[in-house]
């Protein structure tokens, strides 16, 4: 009987997509951790600071009570609650409980809400740089990505008119991620008023990644979910795993219309179902207590985003731009590619990891071919070490 090829045995939609490139990056460090490098690690964009003490005890006391059963999918009652509570205590929203879906980290409310509101042939509109989730998520469901470049001269900013122009009468979506990953970059308060009651009039459904919307630089918080008149077209995806050092807990929400939360909801169902009981109980600790550790949190890594920059402005022929929030920084290495060994951004950042022992992102990754994304939520002492490292390797390249 004749052997199946594996083109044969997957599925058209699993073709579709590829491997994080976050996550590749991560498998391959972990390889050279375990033959004994010293690595510096720039890659995952993941807080170095500790789960503040008194989001654990939540969850340990949780843990002692035995509250460790099944919960409805969409959460219990009291995290719905802190989750609308807190956001609009901080941007002024207006949801209800039955708005809100808790979910197993906030990639999973992005892949859920697609996969309930893009169908075949849908385009979605994608600012350039994105995120590397964000395109395969688009094409699994089926869609089409409409990618829209940006300026990097202009800080990769993302306007109104830009999303205006790019608006076909086959666009479903809209995907915006401010403060971005991996630029940094913030919308203006302005064009995310103009581009929310945009595609509320033209029935565009806006997507909003917020994981880093408390990681702004700029001045007063500002949600897309703050312009309550136009909700029903809105979609904000949020997570905790940033803004309180809760990456490995996986906690992550929804906001929008009943009917999308429900449909999340019914899919979730049929997936994950509900999140783990005690890290239910742990956002509820998060989001209900003091945000002091929030704000100590931001003001750490606004001192890493300075000095990163300043150790990058050493290095000859490498520009960035200056990230207005979240903890990334992109900066453009163009003068350094087309060498032998480094003829794309993907093999330069596998030469820093294997020469220079400096773990980077590559930037075609994130939809462009000269950068490569350096995540500063690490020490003060890594950043100097790993900017050294990088400038005696860019040396030797140019030599």
């Amino acid at each position: 009987m004749p052997t199946q090829t594996a083109a044969k045995i997957l599925t058209d939609r699993i073709g579709r997509i590829e491997v994080s490139a976050t996550m590749a990056v991560t498998a391959e460090a972990a390889k050279l951790r375990a033959q004994g490098a010293k690595l510096v690690d720039f890659g995952a964009g993941e807080p170095h600071f500790a789960t503040p003490r008194h989001i654990k005890d939540a969850a340990i006391e949780a843990i002692n009570g035995n509250f460790t059963r099944y919960t409805a999918v969409a959460g219990i009652p009291e995290v719905r609650k802190a989750i609308v509570e807190r956001h609009a205590c901080d941007f002024g929203s207006d949801y209800s409980p039955e708005e809100c879906v808790f979910t197993t980290g906030g990639k999973l409310a992005i892949f859920n809400a697609v996969q309930v509101l893009v169908d075949h042939g849908d385009e979605v509109i994608l600012p350039v740089p994105f995120w590397v989730s964000f395109k395969d998520i688009i094409q699994y469901a089926g869609g089409k990505p409409v990618f829209l470049e940006t300026s990097e001269a202009e800080n990769f900013r993302i306007t109104a008119d830009a999303i205006e122009k790019a608006i076909t009468p086959r666009t479903k979506a809209i995907i915006l991620n401010s403060p971005s990953n991996p630029a940094g970059s913030v919308v203006s308060p302005s064009d995310l008023e103009r581009i929310v009651r945009l595609a509320h009039e033209r029935g565009i459904y806006l997507l909003l990644d917020e994981c880093y919307v408390y990681l702004q630089y700029t001045g007063a918080l500002v949600s897309g979910g703050s312009f309550t008149d136009a909700k029903e077209h809105v979609i904000v995806l949020g997570s905790l795993s940033k803004t309180y050092a809760m990456t490995g807990w996986r906690a992550g929400y929804a906001l929008g219309p009943k009917s999308i939360i429900a449909a999340m909801s019914k899919l979730q169902s049929q997936s994950t179902s509900s999140t783990a009981t005690f890290v239910q109980k742990a956002a509820v600790a998060a989001l209900n207590s003091s945000q002091e550790c929030v704000a100590e949190m931001r003001a750490d890594y606004l001192k890493l985003r300075d000095r990163i920059l300043n150790r990058l402005s050493e290095i000859p022929n490498i520009t960035c731009t200056r990230p207005e929030g979240a903890f990334y920084v992109y900066p453009n290495v163009s003068a350094y590619l087309g060498k032998p060994g480094a003829q794309t951004a993907m093999e330069l950042a596998g030469r820093l990891l294997n020469e220079a022992h400096v773990v980077t992102v590559p930037g075609e990754a994130f939809g462009t071919k000269q950068h490569i994304r350096l995540s500063y939520a690490v020490s003060h002492d890594d950043v100097e070490e790993g900017l050294k490292r990088m400038k005696e390797f860019f040396a030797k390249l140019s030599a």
